[in-house]
């Protein structure tokens, strides 16, 4: 997320794009990851390792040596990525960097992961591996030592240098394996230049946003407009309401899959607001998706569209002259529970394969990409915060601006869902869900009945590992 910034824990439309096929991201029908190999044990190196380890040289790179680093070509771009390569060369003349961009992550490194994959794989987007299932079946490596290792040109270790939340965004079954290397936050975002100029105060509760929304209508614009083809967009904001109106530990509960947890006090009460916006014909009509939703609303079609603070890189090419794009929290009722806490996160998430030649260098590689120097790097090229500290200090951008003020003024919590990262059937369901109550197709009642369906469904079948979430 924005200050985090895209669970950025997940920047993701990062963590998010996702999760679009989570439910059948792993192609082989019955066949492990692995299992083209006489086991999954992870292949030694011979590659990269046996070079001198020092402050400078943790993990002990070999000189000559070389990395093949795949980045996702998203909405953040990969000019950030190359400016990484730069750092990490000036301290490593010697060890060649094989870099590459795609939006294909699946569909192109999935079939290396048995065999020899690439050194270093930023698992992001619509077609992005599944996390959990790439961990039970030991294709990635553990990433604890990245953690303890120096920062790369700051005092402390690694992860004294990274936001909030973000180790634990990485982290499942107890070890550390993706390195989220964005920043997200999300929320409603409307033009601050509309706003001045129809003399329009933006809204902070529900009630606000429907006092506001005739007069929205009356000029001729949709009150709302979002992504109606990818269904984790909508979830974003409906989770993001059951947090703020019910509470914490109510999400906690759903992550852990506890009996009846979707139909604990409170859930309701948040969706019903978006079942209201639905009825009320308050959303732009049209089955639009995320790039088509979001030049709708700079066309000036829609008054509010809910996103994450890729948006502005994005959509950089297309904004129009003047319009000031400005990020506000997801509205709250009067009587919420946590109505300042900001749904923010990493995302953006690198993995390193187990059966990859050169895991020292990649490993190296993210010290680079999580440096101060990067991260400023990467926060002054994609308008969004990295998840290292820090990384938008010296960034003059009123899109980012309005992020870290989110961030500062929010509550001592940050937002955060984990069952999509558990449970990749449970995951296609809630965006299958999500997208059918934003449609007008289901009532919030059917929604949360549905819901506590699909996780029993999960909690009741052994053959699915379960995941515990304490915090």
């Amino acid at each position: 997320m924005s200050v985090t910034p895209e669970n950025i824990g997940d920047l993701s439309r990062r963590t998010l794009l996702q999760r679009a096929a989570a439910a059948g991201l792993l192609a082989a029908p019955a066949m492990g990851l692995l299992s083209a190999c006489a086991g999954s044990e992870p292949e030694k190196s011979d590659n990269g390792g046996g070079g001198a380890k020092s402050k400078d040289n943790p993990f002990g790179v070999k000189d000559g040596s070389a990395v093949k680093v795949v980045i996702f070509n998203g909405g953040l771009g990969d000019q950030w990525a190359k400016e990484d390569k730069v750092i990490f060369s000036a301290k490593h003349p010697n060890v060649t960097v094989n870099m590459s961009s795609t939006q294909k992550i699946k569909t192109e490194e999935q079939p290396k992961m048995a065999t020899q994959p690439s050194d270093l794989v930023m698992n992001s987007g619509a077609d992005m591996m599944d996390r959990s299932t790439l961990i039970n079946e030991g294709a990635i490596e553990p990433l604890d030592d990245l953690l303890t290792a120096p920062a790369w040109d700051s005092e402390g270790t690694v992860a004294d240098s990274l936001l909030p939340g973000t180790v634990g965004d990485g982290t499942q079954n107890g070890k550390f394996y993706v390195v989220n290397v964005a920043y997200t936050v999300w929320g409603n975002w409307y033009n601050a230049a509309l706003f001045k100029k129809e003399g329009w105060q933006a809204p902070t509760t529900w009630d606000e946003f429907f006092a506001l929304a005739p007069k929205i209508k009356a000029k001729g614009m949709a009150p709302y407009v979002h992504d109606a083809l990818h269904g984790y967009y909508p979830r974003w904001g409906l989770m993001a309401s059951i947090w703020k109106t019910a509470g914490k530990q109510v999400i906690v509960d759903i992550d852990n899959l506890k009996e009846n947890a979707w139909k604990a006090d409170g859930v309701l009460k948040a969706l019903e607001p978006w079942e209201k916006l639905v009825k009320d014909k308050l959303l732009l009509p049209g089955k639009l998706d995320h790039t088509q939703s979001q030049q709708a609303w700079l066309d000036g079609k829609a008054a509010f569209i809910q996103v994450g603070t890729w948006l502005k890189n994005e959509m950089a090419a297309t904004i129009p002259p003047g319009f000031e794009l400005t990020l506000s929290d997801y509205w709250h009722n009067a009587d919420d529970k946590a109505p300042k806490d900001v749904f923010a996160a990493s995302g953006e998430g690198f993995v390193v394969p187990s059966k990859a030649p050169n895991k020292e260098a990649a490993k190296e590689f993210l010290r680079a990409i999580l440096s101060k120097a990067g991260s400023a790097k990467f926060a002054e090229l994609t308008k969004s915060l990295a998840s290292t500290k820090g990384s938008g200090d010296n960034v003059q951008d009123t899109a980012l601006s309005s992020a870290n003020n989110l961030m500062k003024n929010g509550g001592s919590e940050l937002i955060s869902v984990k069952f999509q990262d558990f449970y990749a059937d449970l995951d296609k369901e809630s965006q299958n869900l999500s997208e059918e109550l934003m449609a007008g197709r289901l009532t919030a009642q059917q929604f949360v009945d549905k819901m506590q369906a699909a996780a029993d469904k999960v909690a009741k079948d052994s053959s699915i590992k379960k995941q515990t979430r304490t915090a």
